[in-house]
């Protein structure tokens, strides 16, 4: 039997440092909101986020790939890791707190245990799993709220369309795991952002327009945030922590993030969240934690 991985010194607080910035990219992206169309704002993350990394790459001397399929499976990692979620997250911030987003978003973790249950035979669903899966569920409803899903309207698509998000990122997880096991972590990162700008590139130009660079201060600091550190530093983060701690302690920085984004809407957005809201966070924490049993497991 392997060893489990544990949450080192080090893993916590590059962990921490990975919720913090990923909980200030949801002010981010809701500043740049107001001057950057939703494909344009995608398209700014992937694309110089893709140069940062290419360089920490080159720096490194990293073997590329040479197979096409490799290639073409860093196409479909674009589309379902970067573009389908961040487009649907940046999209539904044009109606949604910055804080509920960033909770809904924390429901990606249980999209993921369902997907890996379907797909891989190691992942089956057991007792404790369920268990996790249905609170967290539940913490998802009283987040959104019944009324939102009586009475549909453009905030309960906005809701829905972060939730569709999540399902997104437990495909591309599964699909990495399936195609591109082997390939260094900062190459596939690469990659990824580099099929996702390719495809992006039209989208932008046939639905957006060619992106105007005459921004406001404020605007081009957060696209900076937003694209140096909440994508590239972050990937670089979280293939850090993946390699120290293992896929199931890292699922904790999706009890991190929200709390973060929280306090940074309420301060600088003045944005509002309902105690029930905030209720429903508590239950999806609380199932996380269930399905991330190891945290509660004593060490050798």
């Amino acid at each position: 039997m392997s060893d489990q991985k544990s949450l080192s010194p080090r893993a916590w607080a590059e962990l921490t440092l990975l919720g913090l910035i990923w909980g200030g990219s949801f002010l981010a992206i809701r500043i740049i909101l107001d001057e950057v169309p939703v494909f344009t704002v995608v398209l700014h993350r992937t694309g110089w986020a893709a140069l940062v990394l290419w360089a920490v790459v080159l720096a490194r001397r990293l073997p590329l790939p040479q197979s096409l399929r490799t290639w073409a499976a860093f196409g479909v990692m674009g589309a379902l890791n970067n573009v389908i979620p961040f487009g649907l997250l940046t999209w539904g911030q044009l109606s949604i707190e910055s804080g509920l987003t960033a909770i809904l978003n924390g429901a990606t973790a249980i999209s993921g245990v369902l997907v890996a249950a379907m797909i891989f035979t190691d992942e089956r669903l057991n007792a404790r799993k369920i268990i996790g899966t249905c609170l967290g569920f539940s913490g998802v409803i009283l987040a959104i709220g019944p009324e939102s899903l009586r009475h549909f309207d453009v905030r309960s698509a906005a809701q829905m369309a972060v939730l569709v998000a999540g399902v997104s990122y437990a495909f591309a997880a599964a699909w990495g795991r399936i195609h591109l096991t082997g390939v260094a972590a900062e190459v596939a990162a690469a990659g990824m952002l580099t099929a996702s700008t390719l495809i992006l590139l039209p989208i932008v130009y046939f639905v957006d327009g060619p992106p105007s660079f005459n921004l406001e201060p404020r605007t081009i600091a957060a696209l900076a945030y937003l694209t140096l550190f909440a994508t590239a530093g972050a990937y670089l983060l979280y293939f850090s922590v993946l390699a120290q701690a293992g896929s199931g302690n890292l699922m904790v920085v999706t009890l991190l993030v929200p709390p973060v984004a929280i306090v940074l809407g309420g301060y600088f957005l003045n944005e509002q969240i309902p105690p029930q809201t905030l209720g429903g966070f508590a239950l999806l924490a609380l199932g996380l934690l269930i399905l991330n049993d190891r945290l509660f497991k004593r060490r050798n």
